[in-house]
């Protein structure tokens, strides 16, 4: 399982070590050549440094063409048996240093690291989770599923290698303290388009939402809190929206007593992977072709998957199951139910802002938690 860890730099370790052992088999076997060539010349110093060369290299390589410098004396013939023995190891050893790489993937890992750096570093409007929590991975894997760029960030390597994280598809991981300004970096925070906090402490929650904030004033920030008291502190250092677990679960819980097929419903759509339905919005933007007409004539019949739920005007007012001749304005906010790809198509069809790029490189393996119970 592959992950990036900015604070290790393991590609960079992996890469130095490699370095290092390769030369270091390259500069023994260089001095037992330079060593065979002078004790050659010892041996006949009339023999020249060419021939003394050539002696050495059929010496070290076995290959035996024949005695270049005669071996008439006892101390020749033990200087060259030793050149020999010496000379195998040196070549020897940097061979398995070689193949070890290879063999043990040491190599692939180098590069595949370097690969995920250069991988982060281009991502663009992705989404940011911070912490390794059951509700962490949740929000990942459902981010994932509706086909958004996802980037976990975790802060301990047993998390990064646990079997939940690795089974998040599509998801890249990053091994550091997300509420160091440099891991975030490396996350893209400065580019991304929204981040949640969600480690187990709240007051890690209000570090990460701060640091956050303050390297991406743009960022959308939801923070997580188990103490609902908390939510004041978490707003006031930069978090757009505060999500109680306890809260959420006990609403939920009421829901299921009073309006259990509602319940069903929204838990038989998140978990139909076939339609892969969701409840989307999308903003008008100010060039969008609709504006200014009837909402009958913006191209929506053009996408016929979704189903217009309602319209949230810029100044915040709802309007459920709008009428088809009421007139578009920018700004406003469509809430409609539908796939990612119906999602991408009335984009298009709106002439909305591209979103970011969808998963690509290496990433860890994901599978989205469908029977685990989700909230509404």
């Amino acid at each position: 399982m592959d992950f990036y860890e900015p604070s290790a730099k393991q590609w960079e370790q992996d890469m130095v070590e490699l370095r290092q052992r390769l030369v270091g088999a390259l500069a023994l076997i260089l001095a037992v050549t330079l060593v065979g060539i002078l004790g050659f010349l010892v041996i006949d110093p009339g023999a020249g440094l060419v021939r003394a060369f050539f002696m050495t290299a059929i010496t070290l390589t076995t290959v035996g063409y024949g005695e270049e410098i005669p071996l008439d004396t006892d101390a020749a013939m033990i200087f060259t048996a030793v050149l020999i023995l010496i000379g195998m190891g040196a070549t020897l050893y940097f061979v398995s240093t070689a193949t070890a790489f290879v063999l043990e993937g040491q190599l692939g890992h180098v590069f595949r690291r370097r690969k995920m750096e250069r991988d982060l570093a281009g991502l663009s409007g992705h989404l940011i989770v911070c912490g390794a929590t059951r509700t962490a991975r949740y929000a990942a894997a459902e981010l994932a599923a509706v086909e958004r760029t996802v980037v976990l960030v975790v802060s301990s390597r047993a998390e990064a290698e646990a079997e939940e994280v690795s089974e998040l598809e599509g998801v890249r991981v990053v091994l550091g303290d997300p509420t160091d300004d440099d891991v975030l970096r490396i996350a893209g925070v400065d580019r991304a388009s929204g981040l949640i906090a969600c480690s187990e402490s709240d007051n890690e929650n209000v570090v990460i939402t701060l640091t956050a904030r303050q390297l991406n004033p743009r960022l959308r920030v939801v923070s997580k809190v188990q103490d609902i008291e908390q939510e004041a502190k978490v707003r006031k250092v930069g978090a757009n929206t505060v999500v109680s677990p306890q809260h959420i679960g006990g609403l939920r819980m009421a829901s299921e007593l009073v309006r259990p097929a509602v319940v069903d419903f929204l838990d038989t759509m998140l978990r139909d992977k076939d339609r892969n339905l969701r409840i989307e919005e999308l903003v008008i933007p100010s060039g969008s072709p609709a504006v200014g007409g009837p909402l009958r004539k913006a191209g929506l019949d053009r996408v016929p998957g979704i189903l217009l739920l309602a319209v949230r005007r810029p100044d915040g007012e709802w309007e459920y199951n709008p009428p088809r001749d009421r007139r578009v304005e920018a700004g406003e906010t469509l809430i409609f139910l539908g796939s990612p790809t119906d999602r991408r198509r009335i984009r298009e069809v709106l002439g909305a802002r591209a979103e970011g790029p969808a998963p690509r490189g290496l990433r860890i393996a994901a599978r989205p938690p469908g029977s685990a119970v989700r909230p509404h």
